[in-house]
């Protein structure tokens, strides 16, 4: 083996049923005694993290919630957040969420350390300070986002999506409770837990893949395989909750080790121009995407195969890498997600403005195994224009 990797990341995870009562335990092993709380503000009102703050009340701790959070969220209200953090001295950042949420409290511990605006810092290590510790509780297992150097935002004025990019990003600890997402949607379950599938998948294939990474791609691609129809057909199914949150955390160990390619590249102009959520977009190309990559790397679709499905051991390389893309598309089929872009309505007239878009965004199309430009990013959208 002649290859060159570093890992670094996530310092702590706690993981396991009612973990999340905890919390208080884990600030004070910060030193904390001050804390922001990012909350997405559904989950505020459902009570889901009760326990957790009620954990902080009692330890006395004192704590402020920034709970005005939009879907995919703005680069001001990082900026707002960040601003009630420095107003209360927070030692510690603690995000409760989904990938919006979490990515949010990323944002705001670097911006309570760094000086100017979240827009600022748009791009790769451009943060010169640490900022307070985070504590992530993810409340979705699919987005990846406690264990990732990245906060994504959406500028709607100008039709840009971005993130915040960097070591200095990491969360320092990830809870991972599955009672959290117990009361998760169906529909929201399915998208992030394909949002999940893509980042193994994406991982696995990609040219920055390393040993460590791949160890945990095809775990998380073999966790989601075997939960996630279960817990988006029975959300109260603990099992199969804990398996996905485990597959979702992987999945972002992975990413966050090797990169994603294409489809989060082509996914980004959805949301940019059409406010189309990031796991949907992704789970719905993601078909379109394999089978275009599929000759770049058969070997390793043969073996994502095996992680995803129970199949024949006697199937040719090749059997077996067109099997991952018929098993991948049957899922996708049986929890619901779109399959097509037509059902995201989206505008087929904008594909050679999304494709243009798409190749801008320069890490995942260089990683992707399939060499590609805007041509062929545009006969990948067609293809999802016409899969009905």
């Amino acid at each position: 083996m002649n290859q060159l990797f570093t890992h670094e990341g996530i310092r702590r995870t706690v993981f396991g049923p009612g973990c999340s009562a905890k919390l208080a335990e884990e600030v004070k092993l910060l030193a904390g005694s001050r804390a922001l709380v990012v909350i997405d503000p559904h989950v505020l009102a459902a009570g889901v993290a009760g326990p957790a703050l009620e954990a902080l009340g009692q330890a006395k701790i004192k704590y402020e919630t920034y709970s005005a959070i939009t879907r995919e969220p703005e680069p001001a209200e990082a900026d707002e957040a960040a601003r009630l953090g420095r107003e209360i001295k927070a030692q510690v950042v603690v995000g409760i969420g989904g990938g919006s949420a979490l990515d949010l409290a990323k944002a705001a511990s670097a911006l309570i350390a760094n000086e100017g605006s979240a827009v600022d810092y748009v791009g790769l290590d451009l943060l010169k300070k640490a900022g307070p510790p985070v504590i992530c509780l993810p409340t979705t297992a699919g987005t990846g986002s406690e264990v990732t150097f990245t906060a994504v935002f959406t500028r709607r004025a100008d039709k840009f999506k971005g993130g915040i990019n960097g070591r200095l990003l990491y969360p320092h600890t990830a809870m991972l409770d599955p009672k959290l997402t117990v009361t998760c949607p169906p529909y929201i379950t399915a998208i992030v837990g394909m949002d999940a599938l893509t980042h193994a998948m994406e991982a696995y294939t990609s040219r920055a893949a390393t040993p460590v990474s791949d160890l945990n791609a095809l775990a998380a691609i073999e966790l989601i395989g075997d939960n996630l129809r279960q817990a988006v057909a029975h959300g109260e199914n603990l099992q199969a909750r804990e398996g996905m949150l485990l597959g979702s955390y992987l999945a972002g160990l992975a990413l966050a080790q090797a990169g994603v390619g294409a489809v989060h590249a082509m996914a980004y102009p959805l949301g940019a121009f059409f406010d189309i959520p990031h796991g949907e977009a992704n789970a719905t190309l993601l078909p379109f995407v394999l089978r275009h990559n599929l000759i770049a790397c058969p070997d390793r679709f043969a073996s994502m195969a095996y992680a995803l499905a129970e199949l024949p051991e006697d199937l040719t390389t090749r059997e077996a890498a067109e099997a991952c893309v018929a098993e991948v598309m049957e899922l996708s089929l049986d929890i619901g997600i779109p399959q097509s872009l037509n059902e995201l309505k989206v505008p087929q007239n904008q594909v050679p403005a999304m494709a243009a878009k798409a190749m801008t965004v320069a890490r995942p199309i260089a990683n992707n195994p399939r060499k590609v430009d805007a041509g062929d990013l545009e006969n990948i959208y067609r293809e999802a224009f016409e899969a009905e």
